[in-house]
């Protein structure tokens, strides 16, 4: 087996880019938001760590998005995870959700979102699940029309 290679930049990355939606969290969490900005938050709902009633767990038992926009409370941010209450149905639910549960996070308000790969929680494209690849790219905008991506494929090593 090789040996981790500790400038692994491809790994730096998508840390890096987790922790996008951990800092809006942040700020949303200590400000509000401000403006027009509203997050949707989507996760595996059977992630490890992810705490959600049964009854939403059965009405969404692989994946789920949120929206934190006007009425949501008590968000709480830590460095590995989230909480925040929500009402489902007019009752309220309490969501705790480990970043590494992350599917996806989107602001359309700053025309930003990113995609997670489902299996690792890393950061992947959104056609070509097979190569790691960063995006950061505007909802439902295409590269031609003028998402920004950041492949780092183009980086990588061949061996």
């Amino acid at each position: 087996m090789a040996e981790e290679d500790p400038l692994d930049y491809a790994r730096l990355v998508r840390e890096a880019l987790r922790d996008v939606p951990r800092q809006a969290l942040r700020l949303a969490a200590r400000e509000g938001l401000p403006g027009e900005h509203h997050f949707y938050v989507t996760f595996r709902t059977s992630h490890p760590g992810v705490a959600i009633s049964p009854g939403l767990h059965a009405r969404y038992p692989e994946e789920m998005t949120i929206v934190l926009q006007l009425q949501y409370w008590d968000l709480a941010v830590g460095e590995d995870a989230f909480s925040v209450t929500l009402r489902f149905g007019g009752a309220p639910e309490r969501l705790h959700v480990p970043f590494a549960a992350l599917v996806a996070f989107a602001d359309p308000a700053a025309e930003f979102g990113v995609r997670f790969d489902a299996e690792e929680g890393a950061a992947a494209p959104r056609a070509d699940a097979k190569e790691t690849a960063l995006v950061a790219e505007r909802p439902g905008a295409t590269d031609e029309a003028g998402g920004n991506v950041v492949d780092i494929r183009a980086f990588r090593r061949r061996d």
